[in-house]
């Protein structure tokens, strides 16, 4: 994978959290607080600037709510 593929990865990813968090009606705090992350990482995850670990991932889906494969789902149309 490139280095340019990669930021497109990471935008993606971040754009999918932002969506579901915002269809869920659900601030950066509350998704926090429903997690192990700090909600200044969540914003920097949703605006592409930094690269998630599979521990992180399943963080972010238990603070949404949601599967974590639902997060990767949509990654998987284009990669």
């Amino acid at each position: 994978m490139t280095p340019h593929e990669k930021e497109i990865l990471k935008k993606k990813f971040g754009a999918t959290i932002q969506r579901i968090r915002k269809d869920k009606r659900l601030t950066l705090r509350q998704v926090s607080a429903s997690c192990q992350l700090d909600n200044s990482k969540i914003a920097k995850i949703e605006d592409g600037k930094f690269n998630v670990a599979l521990s992180t991932i399943v963080e972010l889906a238990r603070g949404l709510g949601i599967a974590p494969s639902l997060l990767l789902a949509e990654l998987n149309q284009e990669f």
